[in-house]
């Protein structure tokens, strides 16, 4: 099921024009090209003359649903036809058993190995769409903390590493004053992970100081640079997330991007990680549930765009991340809801044991 914004205009088409709109739709993702009464008589059985349907195109066009290329008499969908077509007429999709199959194997091999999960997703997503597949890895604020590690890399430098519930890590350096002998900090290793194993990063970046000021007189300063430095190594900024995309080529080959502005369009968008990173986030949603947004929904983020995206959230412990595809207006919605949606719920595991 889709989460979307319903336009009542949609709800006020008589069931033949509903049945036009679906089929049209259907026809130009089919074809890329024009839709005409002709060929509309031809390939279905309406029931209806030529001139009936003629006549229904031009209804739907009035009304918003469809317009038509300035050289063909044919109609193509507008963002509403779309936006209606999504919402009220769309038949859900059922994969082959094949990709079913496909999915369950490649995801579950993967199910304990966050990060080549995430990797995998985006990959096999792509590749069955035919689109941009793109996964975001899950929001670690809510993640809880197995383990904290804080390892010398050299004399002036040291790394924290942060082992979370569900298979993720998180890594950061800091540089240190003085070098650090390692059998102090592991003493101090000890008693840290004794004070915030357990706790979500937004408990420990929150908590922290009543938990292990009193610790901060203790020579190696790495208490007191936990404490300075506690929004940057427990907060979720978006720079600290992970991205992966996958299917430029699939995108690159749909015939809205044969001419230059279009893969201009395309490439700056792949580019743009906190852009993307922000296309992504959308509104959150329940784990599973495509949300569908197309075209003009997309401004701010994509310039001109025409492209769609269909995305839904999958969750990995108590962290939530993103999946979806990107691709242009005239996609295969249906098919791009039930991959995304599949991948999500294969993906998801809510109580991801420890390791």
């Amino acid at each position: 099921m889709t989460i979307h914004i319903r336009d009542i205009r949609a709800a006020k088409l008589t069931p033949r024009q509903r049945n036009v709109l679906r089929l049209v739709v259907k026809r130009f993702v089919e074809t890329a090209g024009p839709v005409g009464s002709k060929s509309l008589v031809e390939e279905y059985n309406l029931g209806l003359s030529p001139a009936s349907v003629r006549s229904t195109l031009s209804q739907l066009e009035k009304a918003g649903f469809l317009t038509h290329p300035h050289t063909s008499s044919g109609r193509v969908p507008t963002e509403l036809g779309y936006r209606a077509f999504v919402d009220e007429l769309m038949d859900a999709a059922v994969l082959p058993d094949e990709e079913r199959t496909l999915m369950e194997r490649q995801i579950m091999a993967l199910m304990n190995d966050t990060d080549e999960l995430i990797r995998e997703s985006s990959r096999l997503l792509a590749k069955l769409a035919r689109l941009l597949g793109v996964v975001l890895s899950p929001r670690l604020t809510t993640g809880v903390l197995e383990r904290l590690d804080v390892v010398p890399v050299s004399s002036d430098r040291i790394m924290f590493v942060l082992s979370i519930r569900g298979g993720l890590v998180r890594t950061i350096m800091f540089q240190v004053p003085v070098e650090i002998r390692r059998s102090r900090l592991d003493r101090l290793v000890v008693l840290l992970n004794e004070r915030l194993v357990g706790l979500t990063l937004e408990e420990i970046r929150r908590t922290c100081v009543p938990r292990i000021q009193d610790l901060s007189d203790e020579d190696t300063g790495i208490v007191r640079l936990i404490l300075d430095r506690s929004a940057d190594l427990f907060s979720d900024r978006a720079s600290s997330r992970s991205l992966e995309l996958d299917g430029t080529p699939f995108m690159l080959s749909q015939p809205e991007f044969s001419d230059s502005p279009a893969v201009r369009q395309l490439i700056e968008l792949i580019d743009d990680e906190p852009g993307m990173v922000e296309l992504l986030e959308g509104t959150p949603a329940e784990p599973g549930r495509a949300q569908v947004r197309i075209g003009h929904h997309l401004e701010g983020q994509v310039e001109g765009c025409r492209l769609s995206i269909v995305t839904a959230s999958y969750l990995r412990s108590n962290m939530q991340g993103r999946i979806g595809v990107i691709g242009p207006t005239r996609m295969n919605y249906g098919r791009a809801v039930a991959l995304v949606e599949g991948m999500a719920m294969l993906m998801s595991r809510p109580d991801v044991p420890d390791a």
